[in-house]
């Protein structure tokens, strides 16, 4: 799973200094990932294999609001919601770009995977956003939806396809995006509100991550 960091700009980024040798403990109400950045430089060396049961389509002109759902179904649980907050006309305007592709899994005639690619910078492409619901996890599902992503970002002309993912994302998403073919190319600390905290989420998503509410 990967999803694009953070939400609409809001303004002047707040600062705190942070430790590089310890802990640091976060102001109330935010929450922090490591995240991992990975590339890939290297195209498939063939054409996606075909699988019993699922089709990849690409979307030429999704909605807001089956971007959002598709979106929702797959990433609430790993605290995915830059998509839920952004404004309606910007997320339609990002969406509908032409440097940016939207890829949908489908099995049995329902849509149960999204991939976000973005082209806008030369000579490379942004796997932005990449997952499947979860009850498609384990079935060969992002597998496939992989194999057709790095079949249509690797185009003509670029030389990198990058992504990133956290630690709130699935235990394995390293491993399978590793076994993809990525490497590691850098750390960073995300720091954001707790989307639970502003409404942006209901309180009971991602379980796996604490909530914890600041005291009175």
């Amino acid at each position: 799973m990967t999803d694009r960091s953070g939400g609409p700009p809001t303004g002047e980024p707040l600062t705190f200094p942070v430790r590089l040798d310890g802990y640091t403990d976060l102001p109330p109400g935010k929450i922090a990932n490591i995240v991992t950045f990975l590339e890939r430089t290297e195209p498939p060396a063939a054409p996606p294999p075909a699988r019993v049961g699922f089709a990849v389509r690409r979307v030429t002109n999704p909605t807001v609001a089956w971007f959002r759902s598709l979106y929702s179904r797959i990433g609430q649980d790993w605290l995915w919601f830059s998509a839920v907050v952004m404004p309606d006309d910007q997320l339609a305007a990002y969406i509908s770009q032409p440097t940016v592709e939207i890829l949908a899994l489908t099995k049995d005639g329902e849509d149960i995977g999204l991939a976000e690619i973005d082209f806008s910078k030369e000579g490379e492409a942004e796997i932005v956003t990449f997952g499947v619901v979860g009850e498609a996890i384990g079935t060969g599902a992002a597998r496939h939806l992989m194999e057709h992503t790095l079949a249509g970002a690797f185009r003509p002309g670029i030389g990198r396809v990058w992504l990133h993912t956290c630690t709130f994302d699935h235990p394995a998403a390293v491993r399978f995006y590793l076994r993809s073919g990525f490497r590691g190319c850098k750390f960073a600390i995300e720091v954001s509100d707790d989307p639970r905290l502003t409404g942006a989420l209901p309180a009971s998503a991602a379980p796996h991550v604490p909530l914890l509410r600041p005291r009175e």
